[in-house]
């Protein structure tokens, strides 16, 4: 079995085979180290923003300093679960995969590397992340700029920020985090809004020590308490709904921090936004609004439009000094697969499949793609912790290894199937804070006007979905004779 990515969702995809089928396994991962985007992100402030008990493995403990952890210490549980599983002699580090070619005759993949080489898999299961793709704008004169310019997700270590003129383009969740992060570095510091997101404080906190000891040594404390954070994380997606109680309760307690944290009145109604709470990614910040507060820092609610030698325009003409420029501007989400090459029956492209839009039954096999999966594919982000869909996602997958060794040729998708799931997920959307028909904009919509991302509800849903019907969807075919 050959899977493409050591991040989270690869590192769950290795587990669950060698768990659960007599599956050979080879993880190739393009960077030096596993740990996906934990391993790219490393700007200051980099932290999680879902509860550390819940943000990691049902089935791998770990001693968590923190209520949310940082990004090192979620590297190190990374490495920790790939050396406790004994992962560590079936990767493949610094290997970037280029192709996934299923050949018909013979029942199995081809999988070829950038460095030429090439490998014959039963079974290949993608686990590249949503959000590996760096969105890069496209200013005029951005070329032009005299002074470093990077983006949070290759953030730059030899860059001193000291005494600089430093301007973070963006306000979502990674900004949020940035900014207090440099803040008390740099020189003076321009926040650059293009449009306001609803910001709730994350609450985070170091564990005290008797916690933390009640969490190593009572056994099922760690469990109960990651079964309480999913159990609250339910009536929370009710807020999605426009019309329900808990969306005003959200956008009540949202817009009371703003009058409690933000000084200046004209910043305060800068950051408030317009639209319904969950129409946009909600940030868990909670002392983004406190760096917006000090006087070396301040906030330019209007978009960049074009960039100079030495600084940056905004919509209204203004030009802004700058020495270093810092994009949090995101990444592109609904690019599945993007620098991947994946071909199925007939030679089709997974591209030429999704040409009007991504989708995937469960979010994971798509018809006229044997023996082939992804993780964290269209319509799966969301459901409270990533980390707990990616396991259900590798049980699926595991699931139909199963059925392959017990005798099945392979196994691929039925496509009226998958057009009913899509369908089914698509309505349930529509009802939610995030629909395009409610004049919200997102990163989760296709060019086409599809939401291509985002799960439609919480974690127990999609587990209860995962098991009931994966195998009404994913059908066992023989080995032709």
């Amino acid at each position: 079995m050959g899977i493409i990515g050591a991040g989270f969702g690869g590192i769950a995809a290795a587990i669950k085979l060698r768990q659960r089928t007599s599956a050979s396994v080879v993880i190739f991962e393009q960077s030096d180290e596993v740990g996906g985007t934990w391993y790219d992100n490393r700007y200051p402030g980099c932290e999680v923003d879902i509860p550390s008990h819940a943000y990691s493995f049902s089935f791998h403990r770990h001693d968590w300093p923190r209520t949310h952890a940082r990004q090192p210490e979620l590297l190190r549980y990374a490495n920790e679960v790939v050396d406790a599983f004994g992962l560590r002699p079936l990767l493949r580090l610094g290997t970037k995969v280029t192709e996934v070619l299923w050949d018909e005759n013979e029942q199995h993949h081809e999988v070829r590397t950038a460095d030429g080489e090439s490998h014959e898999f039963d079974v290949v299961i993608s686990a590249l992340g949503l959000l590996s793709v760096p969105n890069h704008p496209e200013w005029p004169g951005l070329e032009d700029f005299r002074g470093p310019a990077f983006h949070t997700s290759r953030w730059r270590d030899d860059v001193d920020l000291r005494g600089k003129r430093v301007a973070v383009v963006g306000t979502g969740s990674t900004a949020a985090q940035i900014v207090p992060g440099i803040a008390g570095t740099v020189g003076s510091l321009l926040v650059f809004q293009r449009e306001p997101g609803w910001v709730e404080p994350k609450q985070e906190r170091e564990f005290t020590a008797r916690e933390r000891w009640v969490y190593r040594h009572v056994p099922g404390a760690q469990r109960l308490h990651r079964g309480l954070l999913f159990g609250r994380s339910i009536a929370r997606v009710k807020a999605y709904d426009t019309t329900s109680r808990m969306q005003e309760t959200m956008r009540g307690r949202c817009t009371d921090y703003i009058r409690r944290t933000v000084h200046d009145p004209a910043t305060r109604e800068a950051v408030t936004p317009d639209y319904p709470w969950g129409c946009k990614r909600p940030v868990l910040a909670s002392t983004f609004y406190e760096a917006l507060n000090l006087p070396h820092v301040d906030l330019v609610p209007h978009p960049v439009t074009s960039v100079t030698g030495d600084g940056l325009v905004d919509d209204r003409g203004v030009h802004h000094d700058v020495d270093v420029l810092v994009l949090s501007t995101g990444f592109q989400p609904t690019r599945f697969l993007s620098g991947l090459d994946v071909r199925g029956i007939d030679k089709r492209s997974i591209h030429d499949a999704w040409k009007d839009r991504a989708s995937a039954f469960l979010g994971v096999t798509v018809a006229g793609f044997p023996n082939f999966f992804v993780l964290y594919g269209p319509n799966t982000n969301g459901g409270f912790s990533i980390i707990a869909q990616l396991e259900r996602q590798a049980e699926i997958a595991s699931r139909a290894v199963r059925r392959l060794e017990r005798g099945a040729g392979y196994v691929d998708t039925d496509e009226r199937a998958q057009r009913r799931w899509v369908a089914w997920v698509d309505d349930q959307i529509a009802r939610k804070a995030s629909a395009m028909e409610s004049g919200c904009r997102n990163y989760y919509h296709s060019p086409g006007g599809a939401n291509v991302t985002q799960w439609p509800g919480s974690h127990l849903k999609y587990l209860v979905v995962t098991r009931l019907l994966d195998r009404w969807g994913i059908r066992a075919f023989a080995v032709p004779r």
